[in-house]
């Protein structure tokens, strides 16, 4: 037994040092747990970076729904076009867009102009070596931004689909993602003069939805209509998609995107009460939906004695672009019922720009513009810190500054480039015509 004393004995003081390495190992593996500020940080940026690929993934939601409203000659032509934008955007929003948008220090007039010169290099893309942990990592950050840059541009594809040229509508991207979008989100978003004003909008009905609406109206007017699309008479010649499927489905995507688009503008994921918001955010931004499908399917059977599948689906679309600028503040209720106006506007909408000739192939002015408005509008009726005349000034200088400006490089393009393909190949299909492939073309065209 002494023995055994002995030996135990032994062990215990050679293993002594080694259990207080141990011990040593262990704290410091426990000291390396994140602290509050860095677990704020943490959560902040995994909310950018999830919600960016869900508004990533509106891109495809596009893609689809303007494949299934455009004819089967035309559907690839659209799908080179929004993953040609995308990747456009991609490239000049860090380039000029970014530092636009957010000048910091950097130079300004009166904080109307940002800052020229691409993103941070050292900040995008790399790790930081000093991060700010009260906000989320740069890289996050400018993914997220990006992606809202790129839907401004996808909402003017759709409307000028079927007759324009690829290159000059390209060109216009680029001037779009990396002067139009970035210089008037800088009024409201990056600190300028319209957020000292007190313009509230929350996710972007206005900087970013509008502003497509209002660029791709300037492009239609001088664009022109489809060939076939108006008679002598004054009469509308309905010109159905290829696809209802194709464009269900890229409604269900945008829908689901929408939840990083309003979710992922609350900026934080910081705290319980951020995380709230955020359940809140997505709540409402579901309802509003739901209630402008539910208006535009009830409005369709009344007006024209069957439901319009288009109609619901731009319904939709029209409910959480309304519910865009204040998807924080309303009720579930109020949010319906802000949705439902969205899906309202589309239905008297869409005939309204038949009479006036202009030809909207996916109802992006409807949906994007006009319900845009009409969201910027209804913060004031759940927000008390709301002004109408801000909303409303807001709305007109932005409004003005993109139509203006869309409308001069429309022009220009027309002018040097032409932007309309010839009459022959726009009956062909731009799919043969532009990019000498087609979409189906085990079919016929339609």
């Amino acid at each position: 037994m002494k023995t055994l004393e002995k030996l135990g004995l032994a062990a215990a003081i050679i293993a002594a040092p080694s259990l207080g390495i141990a011990q040593e190992t262990a704290e410091a593996v426990a000291d390396t747990t994140p602290q509050n500020a860095e677990i704020g940080f943490i959560f902040t940026t995994f909310m950018f970076l999830i919600a960016g690929f869900l508004v990533f993934w509106m891109a495809a939601g596009f893609s689809m729904l303007e494949a299934g409203l455009v004819r089967s000659k035309n559907v690839a032509m659209q799908l080179t076009k929004n993953i040609a934008l995308v990747s456009l955007a991609a490239v000049f929003y860090y380039l000029i867009g970014y530092n636009l948008m957010y000048p910091g220090d950097g130079w300004t007039i009166d904080g109307i102009l940002g800052a020229f010169g691409p993103a941070v290099l050292e900040a995008v893309g790399l790790a930081e070596t000093t991060p700010d942990l009260t906000y989320a990592s740069v890289g996050s950050d400018f993914f997220f931004q990006l992606m809202f840059c790129a839907t401004t541009a996808s909402i003017v594809s759709g409307t000028l689909a079927e007759r324009i040229k690829l290159w000059p509508f390209l060109i216009f991207v680029v001037i779009l993602t990396a002067l139009i979008y970035p210089i008037q989100a800088s009024w409201k978003w990056g600190g300028g003069f319209l957020d000292g004003m007190g313009f509230l909008d929350f996710a972007g009905s206005t900087v970013v939805h509008s502003v497509g609406g209002w660029a791709a109206l300037a492009g239609a007017l001088i664009l022109g209509p489809r060939i076939g699309k108006y008679t002598a008479a004054g009469r509308t010649v309905p010109i159905p998609g290829s696809n209802l499927a194709l464009a269900t489905l890229g409604t269900f995507i945008l829908w689901l995107g929408w939840f990083g688009f309003n979710g992922g503008s609350q900026l934080y994921m910081d705290s319980a009460a951020n995380v709230a918001d955020i359940s809140r955010i997505f709540a409402n931004t579901n309802t509003a939906a739901a209630g402008g499908a539910l208006a535009a399917l009830a409005l369709t059977q009344l007006v024209y004695g069957k439901p319009d599948l288009t109609m619901v689906l731009n319904g939709a679309l029209a409910g959480l672009v309304s519910i865009t600028a204040e998807p924080l503040m309303p009720s579930l209720g109020a949010a319906t019922l802000i949705g439902a106006v969205g899906g309202t506007i589309v239905v008297f909408a869409v005939p309204f720009l038949d009479r006036l000739k202009i030809d909207d192939v996916v109802g992006a002015i409807p949906v994007h513009l006009f319900a845009g408005i009409w969201g910027t509008l209804a913060v004031c009726l759940s927000n008390g810190e709301a002004s109408l005349g801000t909303q409303l000034y807001a709305i007109v200088l932005v409004g003005g500054f993109t139509f203006g400006l869309s409308g001069a490089v429309w022009l220009v393009l027309k002018i040097t480039l032409g932007i309309r393909v010839g009459e022959e190949d726009e009956i062909n299909g731009l799919d043969m015509a532009e990019l000498g492939m087609e979409a189906y073309p085990e079919f016929s065209k339609g």
